[in-house]
């Protein structure tokens, strides 16, 4: 849509990766006009610089896995080497159909005018890009995240990388350390293992991915140990220093880890410097925007959405809230959106899916004595075993109440995770999923089979 003369709308959008558009699409379709001002590509971090990339380099570590391991199917095959080019060819290609169909969503919507450019607030209504000057009558913040470092870490870009720079690796490593073991280190670790790299990963906490149940965590220490991807727990970075091969990592105790590469993978900061934000009033926290549970910043008509807003940075979460935004400005009232009703991911080889509360968790909020839990070990499901995977469903639940977290580890069961979210979000009983059928053979039987258990009839699973 061309720009009216006047450039005063309903909504100015500041970012156009998830919330952003999201909040843009929805908005238009409410018959409310928007400006969506973006910097630098249409579907942001998300599309170009992680999820979406990243799982395609995932799928295609899973391809090398099964060519690798086929003959225990009874299929005779070999895996020569990996294509880096052919690889990264795949995944722009993917990302490229992807950005292209999203272009064509937000370039038909005639209520959307898109803007080409780096915004700043200038005014509690008015964002400024290249001089020209966008006035809302609400103002959404969008503005995304950026790859974290540490103090002292300088990035190169070459030896010492982010995960923006591992996306576009040319080459397969033959070595390297993967400093941070959340959702992303294992996710690169997964998929260097598989591309036949010797990877280690160093983390702080005592566990890999600690924001997932404990036995989640356990699990996938335990399938990382037999696919021989070293870590290393518990173990603060101290330093690195570049050698003549590559790098030296020094860690707490003395250790020391050299590699070709050096992965820093600790986590991803809210991209909100020299915006404008706090001079306009907006009250923020370590570079984080606070609002309230109806996404609302301390400045009126200014909302904010995404990774720069406290708590799970998902591109799912973003998406929601931009729906949501759109539809409160919109005065539709909404649905506060539950953080912990929102279901997390990590795609590594095995995958960990989940949704709610840990058992933890939900002690301290329930108190130990009204908490109940249920472990499916994945051996009694017949899909599982078709695809050689093992893992388990982890169901917490109140007692003579809902169920109030689910974990899954295994081979696909991110998959699952739409119906576990549902249970959460339903606030649904044991009995109840108990009562639905689940086809067969599916891993989606899982989740079935462990509710039947925790209602008090296990069939393929011990009470």
């Amino acid at each position: 849509m061309s720009e009216p003369n006047d450039a005063t709308f309903d909504i100015v959008i500041l970012g156009g990766g998830s919330g952003g558009y999201a909040a843009a699409l929805r908005a238009a379709q409410l018959g409310l006009s928007v400006a969506l001002v973006e910097k630098g590509k249409l579907g942001g971090t998300c599309l170009h610089n992680g999820c979406i990339p990243t799982k395609a380099l995932l799928h295609a570590a899973e391809i090398a896995d099964q060519t690798r391991e086929s003959e225990q199917f009874g299929v005779k095959a070999e895996l020569v080497g990996i294509d880096m080019a052919a690889v990264n060819s795949y995944k722009d290609g993917v990302v490229s159909r992807l950005y292209k169909g999203l272009q064509g969503l937000v370039g038909g919507a005639k209520n959307i005018t898109f803007v080409a450019g780096a915004g700043k607030l200038v005014a509690p209504n008015t964002v400024e890009v290249d001089g020209r000057r966008y006035t809302g009558r609400n103002v959404v913040l969008a503005s995304g995240s950026y790859a974290k470092s540490l103090p002292g870490l300088e990035i190169d870009g070459e030896r010492i990388i982010t995960s923006d720079h591992a996306l576009t690796l040319d080459r397969v490593p033959a070595s390297a350390i993967v400093l941070g073991g959340g959702v992303i280190g294992v996710e690169f670790a997964s998929v260097w293992k598989s591309f036949g790299v010797d990877v280690t990963i160093v983390e702080a906490l005592p566990r890999l991915v600690a924001a997932e149940d404990e036995e989640s965590s356990k699990a996938l220490e335990r399938a990382f140990r037999k696919r021989k991807i070293n870590f290393k727990v518990g173990k603060p970075f101290e330093k690195v220093e570049k050698t003549d091969n590559g790098v030296r990592v020094m860690i707490a105790g003395g250790e020391t880890v050299e590699a070709e590469l050096l992965l820093v993978a600790v986590g991803r900061g809210p991209n909100t410097a020299n915006l404008g934000y706090e001079e306009q009033g907006v009250k923020m926290d370590r570079g984080y925007v606070l609002t309230d549970e109806r996404l609302r910043t301390s400045v009126p008509n200014v909302y904010a959405v995404g990774d720069i807003v406290p708590g799970l940075q998902l591109a799912h979460r973003g998406f929601q809230q931009g729906i949501f935004v759109a539809e409160e400005i919109a005065g539709q009232n909404p649905a506060v959106i539950d953080e912990a009703g929102i279901p997390r991911v990590t795609y590594s080889d095995p995958e960990l899916a989940s949704v709610g509360l840990t058992e933890a968790r939900a002690k301290e909020q329930y108190g130990a004595d009204k908490v109940k839990t249920y472990n499916y070990n994945l051996g009694g499901n017949g899909k599982s075993q078709i695809l050689k995977t093992a893992g388990f469903v982890k169901l917490v639940r109140v007692e003579d109440g809902p169920v109030v977290g689910v974990h899954m580890v295994g081979a696909r069961v991110g998959e699952l995770v739409g119906e576990a979210q549902l249970i959460y979000n339903w606030e649904a009983y044991p009995a109840e999923v108990a009562q639905l059928v689940h086809a067969h053979p599916t891993q989606n039987e899982a989740l079935g089979e462990a509710h039947l258990a925790l209602a008090g009839k296990p069939l393929h699973a011990h009470a």
